[in-house]
């Protein structure tokens, strides 16, 4: 009876032993599998795959990208910021009238607003025409863009600040933006905005902001 006593007795320590081992081990740097089933991959990993078709150019950037204090002007010539988007995501567009890519890709945003747009996207376009809206305006209305809102930035420095920030290297140059301001991934040159593949990648997006 001592003797079963005594083998018990060893078999409970060595459990208690295993025991904290274990919760020693799962409070490591080893994810236990709770955290491993609630883990979500970086925003790169998931829209990468996507960025195919229509969407090959676009440049899936490594880390987000703060543009929260690039400013342009609105319809009235108010100042703003991207910041002033903040809990909505953005897709930031500069285009000119003097660029006939940028020309050609505009209805194909028009679309993706008037599919997409709403309290939690929009589609941002501004113009770099320098000196006066006039021009960008006249061509709003020619080519009747409706969902689009007008923006503008008469000084060019919208554009360089993106060069700065290794972003815009041409026209027309498309800014992925999150809820937060920040930089996702970038497009230089024409796209079909309004494709299966542009839909799917900014819906992706929208997903893993909401």
């Amino acid at each position: 009876m001592k003797t079963n006593l005594k083998i018990f007795s060893l078999i409970a320590i060595a459990a208690i032993g295993l025991g904290i081992y274990a919760n020693n081990w799962g409070s490591g740097n080893e994810p236990d599998a709770e955290n491993i089933s609630n883990s979500t991959p970086p925003f790169n990993q998931v829209l990468k795959p996507l960025a195919k078709g229509s969407m090959a150019a676009m440049r899936i950037l490594d880390k987000p990208l703060d543009l929260n204090k690039i400013a342009f002007s609105d319809n009235n010539g108010n100042s703003v910021t991207i910041a002033d988007w903040n809990g909505r995501s953005v897709l930031l567009n500069l285009w000119a009238t003097w660029c006939p890519p940028c020309r050609h890709e505009m209805p194909f945003l028009e679309d993706l607003q008037a599919k997409l747009g709403g309290e939690k996207f929009e589609v941002v376009t501004v113009s770099i025409d320098l000196k006066s809206p006039t021009k960008p305006k006249a061509f709003f209305a020619e080519i009747g863009l409706k969902a689009l809102k007008f923006y503008w930035d008469g000084t060019g420095k919208i554009f360089t600040d993106l060069k700065m920030e290794n972003l815009a290297f041409g026209m027309p140059t498309t800014v992925m933006i999150d809820e937060n301001g920040m930089a996702l991934g970038v497009l230089n040159g024409p796209a079909t905005w309004n494709s299966d593949e542009a839909i799917a990648l900014v819906q992706q997006a929208l997903k893993m902001s909401n």
